[in-house]
């Protein structure tokens, strides 16, 4: 097992088109507060999409709260992201494995792992929350690269995809993770 950190992606990112109404102009409060709409033209895609491919930009919140998953991992203090996890949540981790249980138990065992670890540090290439139009539901994706320095004293490095999906209450519930090694097979 590669890795056991929190979750893989399934990044349907669809191509978009954005424009704005040319009869009215927001005003600075409007952009402020709620951002601006998104038109997705009708594309004819050469697969069949089965879950969506017309998204827009999420809630940050739920960016936001896999950032702070992350860093409670890296600190090895999975207790303090308890808040963030609906009763039930499901983990694809990018070993092929699957973990479904209620909250404490995905969080015992992750943090059961995390144990075996010294130490753990973590850099973000990009976050995104996006929102599926046509599901009405709440994502968050997260590109990064994670350092685990194991007890003895052996440091891994591990690129890592996650996908997360927050349920209506705002709550983690689905992860899927998707990781490869950051530097190419020596020859």
């Amino acid at each position: 097992m590669r890795k056991f950190i929190f979750a893989a992606t399934v990044a349907v990112i669809a191509s978009c088109n954005s424009t704005s109404s040319s009869n009215t102009q927001p005003t600075a409060s409007d952009s402020a507060t709620t951002p601006a709409p998104e038109v997705q033209q009708d594309v004819t895609y050469a697969y069949p999409v089965s879950y969506s491919s017309k998204f827009t930009t999420g809630d940050p919140k739920n960016s936001q709260a896999v950032l702070n998953i992350w860093k409670a991992f890296d600190n090895g203090d999975l207790a303090s992201a308890k808040d963030y996890f609906a009763d039930s949540v499901e983990l694809h981790l990018s070993d092929g494995s699957v973990m479904h249980s209620v909250r404490d138990s995905v969080i015992a065992g992750v943090q059961g792992y995390r144990n075996t670890l010294s130490a753990v540090s973590s850099s973000i290439d990009a976050v995104a929350a996006i929102k599926s139009i046509d599901k009405n539901d709440e994502w968050a994706l997260v590109w990064g690269l994670e350092r685990d320095t194991h007890k003895n004293g052996k440091v891994d490095s591990i690129s890592l995809q996650e996908t997360w999906h927050f349920n209506k209450d705002g709550k983690a519930d689905l992860m899927f993770q998707f990781a490869a090694s950051p530097n190419p097979p020596k020859k």
